[in-house]
């Protein structure tokens, strides 16, 4: 009986390990209606800007209230409050929740001159910011601004075609582990085949960068010159029949292009994909 309440003691204990080491993430989606105020759905990036001009804003406010510059402080807080009630009407979902009878408040403490009460405010109004931020801001940056691999086309030169992401990934990591089995199993010309085929991939998929990245050194850091170096040693290793050398470079390839490119996009992109249900 007693080694039979002790089993129980333990398994109990364990149920409490487990249940102490789970732990659940709920993360709050924004209103589809902020979609719209983000590109590519708006030609710019308008919620981004109003964000920074409030932010502006509010920074402005403090610092002419601590100068008592009323002439500056009514311009700024003029504004601010038609920048903070403006989310009303981008997010109608939010309106309801803006504190707008705060900014009347600010306006008359503003001209009665009531710089410590006007400070008061605008703290409680920073508040009121930073709860909305930390309700939604990482879920409307892995949203609206992660990139969205899902509708990239890749113009390939091999086929004068366009090809879904998913696809030319896929490709890319089958030509790489052909280069590195036909390498190792002695099928030089296989190898070689897979090794013309895959720097032609990775040409066409430099095509897709520019659709983000408007500077061409962008590219260069993950698709240049490191690249065609480690490539290069790989193409050497084949044509001088060096396994070790043709075994060694893929690898390096595969961390310095692939997993650097992956660390940068690929996490994000598939938060994005999660919380947008794709």
């Amino acid at each position: 009986m007693m080694r039979f309440l002790l089993m129980l003691t333990l398994l109990a204990s364990s149920f409490l390990v487990v249940a102490e080491e789970e732990k659940t993430l709920s993360l709050q989606l924004p209103p589809p209606s902020l979609e719209k105020w983000y590109r590519p759905a708006n030609k710019r990036d308008v919620w981004l800007h109003t964000m920074f001009r409030l932010r502006r804003e509010m920074q402005a406010v403090s610092e002419y209230a601590a100068l008592e510059d009323q002439a500056r402080l009514k311009k700024w807080l003029d504004r601010l409050e038609k920048d903070y009630l403006s989310i009303g009407d981008m997010v109608p979902e939010w309106k309801d929740e803006l504190e707008a009878g705060l900014l009347k408040k600010m306006q008359a403490a503003a001209k009665a001159g009531d710089m410590e009460n006007l400070a008061r405010l605008q703290r409680k109004l920073g508040k009121s910011c930073q709860s909305c931020h930390a309700e939604y801001k990482l879920t409307a940056a892995l949203r609206y601004r992660a990139p969205d691999f899902s509708v990239v086309k890749v113009e390939s030169e091999e086929t004068m075609e366009e090809e879904d992401y998913s696809r030319v990934m896929s490709r890319l990591s089958l030509l790489l582990n052909r280069v590195k089995i036909a390498g190792d199993d002695g099928r030089k010309q296989a190898a070689m085949d897979a090794l013309d085929q895959l720097e032609q991939r990775l040409a066409d998929l430099g095509t897709s960068c520019p659709a983000c990245h408007k500077q061409q050194s962008s590219r260069e850091a993950i698709l240049g010159e490191a690249a065609r170096a480690a490539l290069a040693h790989v193409r050497q290793g084949l044509e001088a029949g060096d396994r070790k050398q043709t075994g060694r470079y893929p690898g390096e390839f595969a961390v310095g292009v692939c997993a650097d490119c992956h660390a940068i996009h690929r996490l994000q992109s598939d938060m994005r994909r999660l919380l947008s249900g794709d």
